[in-house]
């Protein structure tokens, strides 16, 4: 676990998408990283990275590894600056994560810069539970309610893609 506090993550464009551990493919090995800001408690902060492990969980991902850091001010680049980024570059590197999941909320640039920077997909928290939702949804109209939440939030992540 390296120093500080950070988590984060969550969807992907469906071309740069690997379904998580469906078609007998191999859980996807994730790097769980949380901020915690100054509008967190500790135990609320706690609590959150608990949740961020069962969810990772349930979508059947391995967690190989965490990282945490607190910030007083979010990084507007990367979210979580760039001395952190490195770390988390490196912990990607020794635990042979191919999935970074943030705890905290990313925007779509932010996204964009730090998959550059870790060479691996990364997904927020809202990513990872609308993939649960994805999942577990076992109706037509739910199956649609779910694609379009997925495709509604993917929207301004999509910019420039083409």
């Amino acid at each position: 676990m390296a120093g500080g506090v950070a988590i984060a993550p969550a969807q992907v464009p469906p071309e740069r998408e690997a379904r998580l551990n469906t078609n007998g493919v191999s859980a996807p090995r994730a790097l769980l990283l949380a901020v915690q800001t100054p509008d967190q408690t500790p135990q609320s902060f706690t609590d959150s990275i608990h949740e961020l492990r069962d969810l990772a969980a349930s979508v059947g991902c391995q967690v190989v590894g965490e990282m945490f850091q607190i910030r007083a001010k979010i990084d507007p680049g990367t979210f979580i600056g760039s001395g952190k980024l490195e770390e988390a570059r490196a912990e990607v590197l020794t635990c042979g994560a191919d999935l970074v999941i943030f705890d905290n909320n990313l925007s779509p640039s932010q996204g964009e810069r730090v998959e550059k920077a870790l060479k691996v997909m990364v997904m927020d928290r809202t990513q990872l539970i609308l993939e649960i939702f994805r999942r577990n949804a076992r109706t037509h109209q739910a199956r649609l309610q779910v694609e379009l939440a997925q495709l509604e939030y993917m929207l301004p992540r999509l910019v420039g893609m083409w």
